[in-house]
């Protein structure tokens, strides 16, 4: 072996975690899928729960989330995350369970199921990631999409006159009892990943406690469905997601 491919792993900056598979995401350039994969991954892997863990992934751009993740994954119906989790925490309660869901999954077609496992407390962790439109579909208007808001079914802006107010799941969710830790994140610069690996983390650590549902949101970009470049479209989620979905934890356990 020559020199140069001698490796020091004192030096060692970055490893990849050995929860992620080595297949490609299929995820649009720019999105925060990837990193939020990434991250999820990582706690597992630091947690050292990686036999012990179990992710649920329902329809939307993380349908294909069971290629990425080298754990037990299980495959649920569009919007039944939370159901198939309960389900599986309850049979097998030594577990560490997550669902892993985008807005048009949990605040649409799942709002019943997410609301009613939050406010039964399941002891599961749900990831939420909110970019504010159907990005698997075609850019259709999501329950999340801002008001004024262009979409592929709202080309003149959401009108909320007609079309409804934004549903603000993690503010929702917080007000039940049954969820025992709620935060909002972002991963779009260095820092705020490092703040929602954090929240992962301890989300994931706060199962072994039985206290409720713990919800990770993480606000995130569309370039393809927002029709913009990944920088265009981090400028614009700054300037106008964040002002509506504030960063920041919203429930946090009681000392």
């Amino acid at each position: 072996m020559s020199e140069n491919n001698i490796i020091c792993h004192d030096n060692l900056v970055y490893d990849k975690t050995r929860v992620m598979t080595d297949k490609v995401l299929h995820y649009c350039p720019g999105c925060g899928h990837g990193t939020a994969h990434r991250i999820l991954a990582e706690a597992i892997d630091e947690l050292g729960i990686q036999g012990e863990t179990i992710g649920v992934a329902p329809v939307g751009c993380s349908v294909l989330a069971y290629y990425y993740f080298d754990v037990d994954m299980q495959e649920a119906a569009h919007g039944r995350a939370p159901a198939v989790a309960t389900g599986i925490r309850r049979v097998m309660p030594e577990k560490y369970v997550f669902t892993y869901q985008g807005d048009g999954d949990l605040a649409a077609i799942g709002t019943a199921e997410t609301i009613h496992a939050c406010n039964r407390g399941e002891n599961i962790l749900i990831v939420f990631i909110n970019n504010g439109i159907y990005g698997m579909t075609g850019g259709q208007m999501a329950p999340t999409t801002l008001p004024g808001m262009k979409s592929s079914t709202s080309p003149r802006g959401r009108d909320t006159s007609t079309m409804g107010n934004p549903l603000k799941m993690t503010e929702l969710v917080a007000q039940l009892p049954g969820t025992y830790f709620v935060t909002r994140q972002a991963v779009h610069a260095p820092a705020n990943v490092r703040k929602a690996k954090r929240a992962i983390k301890k989300a994931l650590d706060y199962q072994k406690l039985n206290k409720g549902t713990c919800f990770v949101e993480i606000v995130s970009n569309c370039p393809s469905g927002w029709k913009m470049t990944p920088t265009q479209s981090n400028k614009w989620m700054e300037e106008n997601m964040f002002p509506f979905y504030p960063l920041g934890d919203i429930k946090v356990p009681e000392k």
